[in-house]
């Protein structure tokens, strides 16, 4: 029997927990709402477990209470931390303008004015956090969010060490992340310095968001790093001189002379139309949480409780998404794909699950079933890192299933391309309904 909609619910502390938003190597981000205030936010949820096993408690510790220090216009804000017995609970700001790469997606590539605005809100992310000792080392499309008024927010600040180790040598170790957007000296694996390491990646992201592709893309991943040690790449005829220039002292792939983060708030490019960012008022922030977390105190553990939601009918449900035909969906929004989409369809949930399988082979994907779940991993050769999208069927009435797409993990623009090809397949399966087609184009 697939997953039926209305079940329970989980809370956590105040927090009532909701759908997935994505999930890597060490963790999951969930929804949540806060049930006192009823503000959204994001639950990061680690597994104590792994975190002791990879010895990082002080690392982590450590960097979340930095974290809970900084409060910057332009980096998704830590409100609190939490734990269960087996579970560490990192709270976050919840924003909900989707990924900056969504635009390009949608749109081509960015004029470079606009790419200027957002480059230099990520440059004044990186500098403060830089000055607070906290390097994010895994910058790449999925960690820059928008909020609903465009403004840049950079995630996962700080808990990237999460799958980092320093040495002894006070050198980061351990190459990670997306090949693409990621320096040289990261690859070598002969410890690096998070500053210059982070600039890098952040000249990779200008000119993506400038050019509309990567400067360093090879199916081969060794043709791949060759092109990144030699920083063998080749700016469009449409960049200005002057953006030239400062990508080409970014992008040196040596990082002792790579520009640093003073030079380019001093470059001529960047500080055309520069606004300093505008900080709120500092109220006091209280570490009692972290502390009471790390130091296993018993007192401060939460306990994850099952609560019976109100159900909710199919058609309740229908009317309240606004992506569940598939003209909507796959078409008029072709260029709006975010990091997860739903269909809804009238087929039994295992012609769905063997539809889902059958579309996804040919297209180089790894098939793996579990209940009513199916994770679709990309080849290993992959030209960004493994593409893997997770999909879900639910129940919502006895004919009538859910089904969920979620990326979780790859590059957003090798996701769209997927997409494209994995929704044709599809659509035989899709529910076509006239009246919801209207009123989802509405």
């Amino acid at each position: 029997m697939s997953r039926k909609v209305h079940g329970s619910h989980t809370r956590i502390g105040k927090y009532e927990i909701g759908k997935t938003l994505g999930e890597g190597s060490f963790a999951k981000v969930k929804f949540a709402k806060n049930v006192d205030t009823g503000d959204s936010v994001a639950i990061k949820v680690l597994d104590k477990v792994q975190v002791l096993r990879h010895k990082m408690v002080e690392q982590i510790k450590r960097e979340i209470s930095t974290m809970k220090l900084i409060k910057h216009p332009n980096v998704i804000k830590l409100y609190e931390v939490m734990a269960s017995k087996t579970k560490i609970y990192i709270v976050l700001e919840f924003v909900d303008g989707g990924e900056l790469f969504d635009k390009i997606v949608n749109n081509g590539r960015l004029k470079e004015d606009e790419a200027r605005r957002y480059f230099q809100q990520l440059i004044n992310a990186v500098d403060y956090c830089h000055s607070r000792g906290v390097y994010h080392r895994d910058l790449k499309p999925e960690n820059l969010l928008l909020d609903s008024y465009g403004v840049l927010k950079v995630s996962d600040f700080g808990l990237s060490a999460l799958s980092q180790q320093v040495r002894e040598d006070g050198l980061l170790h351990t190459a990670c992340g997306t090949p693409n957007y990621v320096a040289p000296e990261v690859l070598k694996d002969k410890g690096y310095d998070g500053t210059t390491a982070d600039i890098w990646s952040c000249g990779v992201i200008l000119f993506v968001l400038m050019a509309g592709y990567l400067p360093f893309d090879e199916s081969n991943l060794i043709a791949l790093y060759e092109k990144i040690f030699r920083a063998d790449f080749t700016c469009p005829s449409w960049f200005s001189s002057s953006a030239k220039k400062l990508i080409k002292r970014i992008l040196d792939p040596n990082p002792l002379t790579r520009i640093t983060i003073p030079e380019i708030l001093e470059n001529e490019w960047f500080k055309k139309g520069y606004r300093p960012p505008d900080f709120e008022s500092e109220e006091d922030v209280n570490l009692d949480d972290v502390n009471a977390v790390f130091n296993e105190s018993e007192e401060y553990l939460v306990t994850e409780k099952k609560e019976k939601p109100v159900s909710m009918n199919a058609f309740e449900l229908i009317s309240r998404s606004r992506g569940f035909s598939l003209e909507n969906l796959f078409e008029k929004q072709m260029g709006l794909v975010k990091r997860e989409t739903q269909f809804t369809s009238q087929f039994p949930a295992n012609e769905i699950m063997s539809k889902i399988e059958e579309t996804a082979k040919p297209l180089g994907f790894n098939v793996h079933k579990q209940n009513y779940k199916i994770k679709l991993r990309g080849d290993k050769t992959g030209r960004k890192g493994r593409l893997s999208v997770a999909t879900e069927v639910f129940e919502v009435a006895p004919s009538l299933h859910l089904v969920e797409l979620r990326k979780t993990g790859g590059d957003t623009l090798e996701f769209y391309k997927f997409y494209k090809s994995f929704s044709s397949g599809l659509k035989d399966v899709v529910w076509k309904s006239e009246a919801i087609t209207e009123d989802a184009s509405g």
